[in-house]
């Protein structure tokens, strides 16, 4: 494995463990060493999506676990995973699973 595919495996490691924070991609491309730009362009080649939306998935994913596994109130889990709004959560995840979360949670059947 080459530096360049070394380095977004740390990365992408360090944002799995920090996706509770607000992440910007200043801050990660800093921590990688790589300038901004630089970053942006191997993250894409390795991983095959842009950093955002990485990040965007890993929180989506995540948050719809929570629907499906606890009784935490939705408001609450956009506000957990950083979303601006629960509107911008809301339009976010139902793009993402074409069901509202509170649809996702009647589906799925909240085992928490």
């Amino acid at each position: 494995m080459n530096l360049p595919a070394k380095v977004i495996e740390t990365i992408t490691w360090w944002i799995d463990s920090n996706i509770h924070r607000r992440l910007l991609i200043e801050d990660i491309a800093r921590y990688s060493g790589y300038s901004k730009w630089h970053f942006q362009r191997i993250f894409l080649y390795y991983k095959g999506e842009s950093i955002g939306r990485y990040i965007r998935g890993r929180k989506l994913y995540l948050a719809a676990q929570d629907l499906k596994n606890t009784k935490e109130r939705i408001v609450d889990i956009s506000v957990k995973y950083g979303f601006d709004s629960q509107q911008s959560f809301n339009r976010l995840f139902t793009r993402n699973f074409k069901m509202s979360p509170g649809n996702y949670r009647k589906k799925q059947g909240t085992r928490g």
